[in-house]
């Protein structure tokens, strides 16, 4: 008679601790620069989530379902270099689907799932938990996005970082080469495994921040809501308009929110007057050359790195090795 396997249940750890008088004089200061600014994490409440989800289906939006794609094609390739029996460290896991789908290939022996609150975790890990009853899973409440910090009990064996979505390209290069250079100093024997949007030609760059449907800016506006309850502001989302585009002398396509009328936005103490077409810039997402993002990975301290893209060049898979 087979031995019946052993019942694990995941663990959760909260490192990232919310501290709402520091976020809302953030978020005050940013409203109040030259330009006007707003971190684009604020797209992500409930909502903003949903609508997210929805653009992914989008026609116009390409990188999900090209990334999807490269995975499937090339997925045992990944493999190879990743190797089997890592640690798996899922940066930014969401609802864990895209790294649960590579389990069957690359068979961690802990699966270590990342974002900012593990309250958005918990569902996703114990389906998990129940598809790989054998497999040690792990929820992290952090936010790597000011530091990269894991606990030194989970940096045991092999760490292979996860890091899909394109995700990179919301930091500024300068800001990506420190995130990878932590990564690399905690990836040693192991490695990461990243996806990378790339340049291409403009009309396709703005129609996937900028849907015939209107979702984009749906997901844009609702930021403003966010800060509303955030820092008791009185934005009216009906006052502003979505704007997206390419920024070619950056290489970042650019979200903006501008301005319908002259108008002012208040909030407890505070204050900032938008003249008409003014913008609220709330992201920036840089577009790589192949060559160009090879270079940063080695830049960071990682091995020559190798890719995969689609069959259109539009999107690029990187294994970068850290030996």
């Amino acid at each position: 008679m087979a031995a019946t396997p052993p019942h694990r249940a995941p663990r959760f750890l909260q490192r990232h601790v919310a501290d709402s008088a520091a976020e809302r004089a953030e978020a005050q200061a940013a409203l109040l620069g030259r330009p006007a600014r707003a971190s684009p994490k604020y797209f992500y409440d409930r909502l903003g989530s949903h609508l997210f989800e929805a653009i992914t289906e989008l026609p116009e939006y390409y990188p999900t379902r090209t990334e999807a794609a490269i995975f499937a094609a090339h997925g045992e390739a990944m493999a190879q270099h990743a190797g089997v029996g890592a640690t798996l460290i899922d940066l930014g896991a969401g609802n864990c689907a895209k790294a649960s789908r590579l389990f069957p290939l690359l068979e961690p022996a802990r699966y270590v799932a990342v974002d900012i609150s593990v309250d958005f975790l918990r569902d996703a890990l114990a389906r998990v938990q129940r598809e790989y009853p054998l497999l040690d899973v792990v929820g992290l409440g952090l936010d790597f996005s000011h530091a990269l910090d894991l606990p030194e009990d989970l940096a045991t064996g092999r760490p292979v970082f996860f890091y899909p979505g394109s995700s990179i390209g919301n930091f500024t290069p300068a800001e990506a080469l420190a995130f990878l250079r932590n990564i690399r100093a905690q990836a040693g024997g192991g490695g990461l495994l990243i996806g990378v949007d790339l340049v291409k030609p403009a009309p396709v760059l703005e129609a996937a921040y900028a849907d015939a449907l209107g979702v984009t800016a749906a997901f844009n506006l609702n930021l403003l809501r966010h800060l509303n309850r955030l820092i008791g502001s009185d934005f009216d989302p009906a006052r502003w308009r979505h704007v997206g585009l390419f920024n070619a002398a950056e290489s970042r396509v650019e979200m903006h929110l501008e301005a319908r009328e002259d108008l002012t936005v208040r909030w407890p103490n505070g204050q900032r007057s938008f003249a008409v077409v003014e913008r609220l810039h709330t992201e920036n997402s840089y577009k790589y050359r192949v060559d160009g993002f090879a270079a940063l990975l080695v830049q960071a301290g990682f091995d020559a790195p190798v890719h995969w893209t689609d069959e259109q060049g539009w999107f690029a898979v990187f294994w970068a090795g850290a030996a």
